[in-house]
């Protein structure tokens, strides 16, 4: 079982469609029930949490060979980054506390960045 975190995305979405080809079982990990109800109809299980929901994301984690994290984007950050911090928080409590095997964790900040030529 993974379980993947920003499934409804395009990086979460192509994680989880490359792992359910090679027969893996998944869990949508999503805010909105009705945005998880496509992933429910592949046979994916669904879990409902936010990422500042500890007790949420760690029975989303539980039972959890692998966790695919995609942190939220946070364009006009609070100084000292508050929110950030209560995402990194709650997820390295859920981690703790649920022990998959394996974890990846990735942003998309800055993604859409062009880079200049030497």
């Amino acid at each position: 079982m993974y379980a993947i975190t920003g499934i409804t995305g395009q990086v979460g979405g192509e994680v989880a469609r490359t792992l359910s080809k090679a027969g893996c079982a998944l869990r949508a990990v999503v805010r909105d029930p009705g945005k998880g109800a496509l992933w429910a109809d592949l046979g994916c299980e669904v879990a409902v949490s936010d990422m500042s929901d500890v007790v949420a994301l760690t029975a989303a984690f539980s039972g959890a060979r692998g966790v695919f994290v995609l942190l939220p984007p946070i364009f006009d950050p609070s100084p000292d980054f508050p929110e950030t911090r209560t995402t990194v928080a709650a997820l390295r409590q859920a981690l703790e506390d649920a022990r998959p095997v394996r974890f990846v964790c990735i942003s998309t900040i800055g993604a859409q960045a062009k880079r200049k030529a030497c």
